[in-house]
């Protein structure tokens, strides 16, 4: 497939989940969450998990924001969902490392591994990063920024 297909292909994936979000709204017997505010463009992001016996039974998130960060907590609780806590920090991990452009197996992030070429955009890699960060936040039951 040319380039311009597959980036073509992959913004397409962005808008979908941007457009259509997966898991958007709250949890009412959520165990963990937190709120999450990007004061570089204004988005904010509140994630609920619902997690037992150190699995990820369920995820929510809602709020407001850019394309950007709507897709990739869409993306993200699409990928959480039924993983073990440690199986999630090591996912927090590998996006956070991919997105500042190091050559990482991206296999577990499932459509999140689109946001790969946000590493070329300097000024929305805070866009792309606030649900993995309030994922790691929630889970370890951090404060609200």
């Amino acid at each position: 497939m040319a380039l311009s297909r597959m980036d073509d292909l992959y913004r397409q994936v962005i808008l979908d989940h941007s457009d259509n979000p997966h898991h958007h709204g709250e949890l009412p017997d959520a165990t963990n969450n937190i709120e999450l505010k990007n004061p570089t463009c204004g988005d904010v992001l509140k994630l609920d998990l619902n997690i037992e016996d150190g699995v990820i039974k369920d995820a929510a998130f809602s709020g407001y924001g850019c394309t950007i960060s709507q897709a990739s907590a869409s993306m993200m609780t699409d990928a959480v969902i039924g993983k073990t806590t440690d199986d999630a920090e090591q996912m927090v991990q590998t996006f956070s490392n991919m997105i500042i452009g190091e050559d990482v197996d991206t296999d577990s992030l499932e459509d999140a591994a689109v946001l790969e070429g946000v590493s070329k955009f300097p000024a929305r890699i805070k866009c792309a990063t606030l649900a993995w960060k309030a994922l790691h936040k929630a889970m370890n039951k951090e404060e609200s920024e």
